[in-house]
């Protein structure tokens, strides 16, 4: 059975037209298995108990390593922590770590082609939001902008849970009409933090042959098209305007 994640990466690449033998052939298994991935109607379902990296107890000495010199080869820092398994394993680990410790370019400029990224945030309007039972609650607004049109659509949640996120995704996707190849988001608990989607944001992504982006920290730059909408939406929208009671 394959995993979750390349039945959600073969569903994308089929969504942009990749052959199906090439995607066999690129994940190393058999067309029959890719073509099986691309007609199921539901994600792979397997359990598998979790287990802990070797990599984890190094991984506060390497922290430290790299909080000193950001850019120390991996072969470096595995000799240092006096690594003794696998180069491979090793890499890896430091890969996920050294973007906590790189400086953030200043001069970085992103390009967004058409249909390839939409950006995803929540945004709190500073109001509290008058409830049917007479109650007020802050209620997050989740916002989908496309990068390259700018396009806005926002719809109000009643809660940060994973559940909620998906459901008013899908909703702002039926409006945009059309399934971005990539989402990006940033460290929100209910998609995912690192690189760990949260239970059930896989499936959802590989449903609509999409694939989750999770940005590092201190990485602005990679999602300013969506932030700079909040921004719009507290300077120009929200002044005033009366927020009516709401039925979440």
């Amino acid at each position: 059975m394959i995993t979750l994640e390349d039945w959600a990466l073969i569903r994308r690449l089929a969504a942009e037209g990749v052959p199906k033998a090439r995607i066999a052939e690129r994940l190393g298994i058999s067309r029959t298995t890719v073509l099986k991935a691309v007609r199921s109607d539901s994600e792979p379902r397997y359990e598998r108990a979790p287990t802990e990296s070797s990599f984890v107890a190094f991984e506060p000495r390497v922290r430290a390593l790299l909080r000193e010199t950001p850019d120390m080869p991996a072969t470096v820092l595995a000799e240092r922590v006096g690594w003794t398994g696998s180069i491979t394993w090793f890499r890896a680990g430091v890969k996920q770590l050294r973007p906590e410790f790189r400086p953030i370019d200043p001069a970085d400029r992103l390009t967004w082609d058409p249909g390839d990224a939409a950006q995803c945030d929540l945004w709190f309007p500073p109001k509290k939001i008058p409830l049917e039972d007479g109650t007020a609650k802050l209620l997050p607004v989740l916002v989908i902008t496309p990068a390259h049109s700018r396009f806005m659509v926002g719809r109000m949640i009643p809660t940060r849970t994973t559940e909620d996120l998906l459901l008013g995704s899908w909703e702002l996707i039926q409006q945009l009409g059309r399934v971005p190849r990539r989402l990006i988001w940033d460290n929100e608990g209910g998609i995912g933090r690192g690189h760990r989607p949260a239970a059930g944001v896989a499936a959802f992504m590989g449903t609509l042959a999409t694939k989750l982006v999770l940005l590092p920290p201190r990485d602005p730059e990679s999602k300013g098209v969506v932030e700079r909408r909040n921004g719009w939406f507290e300077t120009s929208f929200m002044p005033g305007r009366e927020l009516v009671k709401s039925f979440v």
